[in-house]
């Protein structure tokens, strides 16, 4: 889905202009709170490695880092990830502006976190959350959106548990209109959809971009309640199924639909082409990746197997 024309929205406050700090703040915060819950979830410790960039080199990006907490082989999660970056620099590469080539060279700086979950059992979803914030200097107003959602992946699907990550996501976006919802979980569809395999990714959820036109603290605080409602939405699916028996059957099966997975990140996710064209953290840019996957010439599931049941549940519905 193409993003909409961009509109320069003035802050409310034109005094003080987009508060980039507290933003910034939260997403530390939400980060922390995040990877709290599923080390509950999992038993066992997310490594924490905090990194920094020195402004320069052939990047362009300028200066900035992040703390990439990351988990393998744990007791649940075969790999996750739960990422927080602030990158920033005096003029934004021309290959990271190119949805947008009138910030091409302006002062820019971008904040944000992202996670996604690659969970060993087959019978629980892989699941991405992002949340994030541009912000453009230079002459005239400011230049700012917000943008993020979340989206579920499962391999053997459960209708109560898609119910109820939709019905979250719909929750946390009730109290600021109706009309939104059914806005996000409609981009949501569109964007996490394999155009060269004619199929989505997963069963949806929520998503936006480029997302001002409410104003700042409206903007600011319909992200908040997406990023603060993510361990609400998954948190119980995990629990309900992280102890189901599985065997080889499931694990080959996940580990083909995993494929598409790193289909989507490679050639659609603008996280990681913005990330890869910018000259961000490999390390941390690709670790989002399942640990395992594959691929298979032209194969088709059997009709009527419980592998044949997960295309019924990639068509969009209104699962809320």
């Amino acid at each position: 889905m193409n993003p909409p024309p961009l509109r320069v929205v003035p802050a409310p406050d034109a005094a003080s202009g987009p508060d980039a700090g507290a933003v910034r703040d939260w997403l530390l915060g939400l980060q922390q709170r995040i990877v709290a819950g599923l080390e509950a979830l999992d038993g066992r410790p997310f490594r924490r490695d905090t990194w920094q960039r020195e402004p320069g080199g052939p990047s362009e990006l300028g200066g900035g880092g992040g703390v990439s907490c990351v988990i393998e082989e744990g007791g649940v999660f075969e790999r996750g990830a739960v990422l927080f970056s602030h990158v920033h620099g005096e003029r934004l590469p021309a290959a990271a502006s190119a949805r947008r080539p009138g910030l091409g060279g302006r002062p820019f700086e971008a904040t944000g976190v992202s996670l996604v979950l690659h969970p060993r059992n087959p019978y629980v979803p892989t699941v991405h959350m992002n949340v994030r914030f541009f912000l453009a200097g230079g002459e005239g107003d400011p230049i700012w959106w917000f943008g993020g959602g979340m989206d579920l992946t499962p391999y053997y699907p459960f209708e109560k548990d898609v119910v109820r990550f939709h019905g979250v996501c719909k929750q946390a976006l009730q109290p600021f209109g109706a009309d939104w919802h059914p806005r996000f979980k409609k981009w949501c569809d569109e964007y996490f959809h394999l155009r060269h395999r004619g199929e989505a990714r997963g069963v949806g959820g929520v998503f936006f971009d480029d997302l001002n036109e409410p104003g700042f603290d409206t903007s600011y605080a319909m992200t908040r309640a997406v990023g603060d409602a993510f361990l609400e939405a998954y948190a119980p699916i995990v629990e309900r199924h992280c102890d189901a028996a599985y065997g080889e059957r499931e694990r080959d099966f996940q580990a083909y639909r995993r494929g598409r997975y790193v289909e989507f990140n490679l050639v659609y996710d603008r996280g990681t082409l913005f990330g890869l064209q910018s000259g961000g953290r490999t390390e941390s840019i690709l670790c989002s990746m399942p640990p395992i996957a594959r691929w298979r010439y032209d194969w088709h599931p059997e009709p009527g197997s419980p592998e044949a049941r997960l295309y019924e549940f990639l068509v969009p519905r209104d699962w809320a």
